[in-house]
């Protein structure tokens, strides 16, 4: 299991990209941390998703 954003969820062996898909996050829009490090959006398609990674998704909202 993964726990991304404090929750449990079986995402072992997918890509940072692929699940970023699957849970319809904007990549344009995020910042990913993979077990403290920053993840570079250049590394998404690579970067492999681990049992007991902890993955926090970042998402950006505008205001004014």
């Amino acid at each position: 299991m993964v726990i991304i954003n404090g929750v449990e969820q079986n995402a072992s062996g997918l890509t940072v990209e692929r699940y970023l898909e699957t849970a319809n996050f904007d990549s344009a829009r995020i910042v990913v941390e993979r077990n403290g490090e920053i993840v570079p959006k250049t590394q998404y398609g690579q970067t492999v998703l681990n049992d007991g990674d902890t993955v926090e998704v970042i998402s950006f909202v505008g205001g004014g």
